[in-house]
């Protein structure tokens, strides 16, 4: 199926990476302790968090839901944007596509 897209690539990632990096769980997802997070500097935080957006990016080509944390994370083909919700089903972020 693939996630279609018109927006540069690296401005959808961008925004994912802002996304993601303000939801719980997100070191826990990349297999990382919290205090090794903690300790990681910035420049290593947004590298890790960055391959984590592309995971999630290229996945939500093949599973429109996928889990996040306490969260989800979803593919809306027909309006052309990726929801990160909390598990209450509140939209904390849209990201467009187009």
């Amino acid at each position: 199926m693939g996630v279609k897209f018109a927006k540069e690539y690296e401005d959808i990632i961008a925004e994912l990476v802002q996304a993601i990096g303000e939801m719980e769980g997100c070191a826990e997802l990349l297999e990382i302790e919290p205090q090794q997070w903690v300790e990681l500097d910035e420049d290593e935080r947004q590298e890790c968090l960055r391959t984590l957006a592309d995971d999630i990016f290229y996945g939500l080509g093949s599973e429109p839901v996928l889990p996040f944390g306490d969260g989800l994370i979803t593919y809306d083909s027909i309006k052309h944007t990726i929801h990160i919700k909390y598990a209450d089903d509140k939209i904390i972020r849209v990201v467009h596509l187009i």
